[in-house]
């Protein structure tokens, strides 16, 4: 369970906000998907997205070659209304990134239980 320290320190960098603003919003992304939308290196977004699963705050999961994430199921309440928060004060940003990750091609094919 992810404790309010640890939720707010792992959040603190802009990068992990943006990739648990842009999973929260997506529900599930592959880090082909992230590193496509913030045109970041893979071993960066991948080192990041595996602090934000230390923290607790996703999931991962692999499917042949690719792993998505998701938020963890048991974040609490309070955890919920700050990712609310934090998406209403980034709306034009995420905005942008979505419109990147709808341009993306060649995306991954998820299962139909997935989606």
């Amino acid at each position: 369970m992810v404790t309010t320290f640890r939720f707010f320190k792992c959040l603190s960098d802009e990068t992990r906000l943006m990739l648990t603003l842009l999973i929260r919003h997506e529900e599930q992304l592959c880090v082909c998907e992230m590193t496509h939308v913030l045109q970041e290196s893979q071993p960066k977004v991948s080192r990041h997205l595996a602090q934000l699963r230390n923290c607790g705050l996703l999931l991962d999961e692999r499917e042949g070659q690719w792993v998505y994430y998701r938020l963890a199921p048991d974040l609490p309440g309070w955890a919920h209304t700050v990712l609310d928060a934090a998406a209403t004060s980034e709306k034009d940003r995420l905005s942008k990134l979505q419109a990147r990750l709808g341009k993306m091609g060649n995306r991954p094919e998820r299962r139909a239980a997935l989606c």
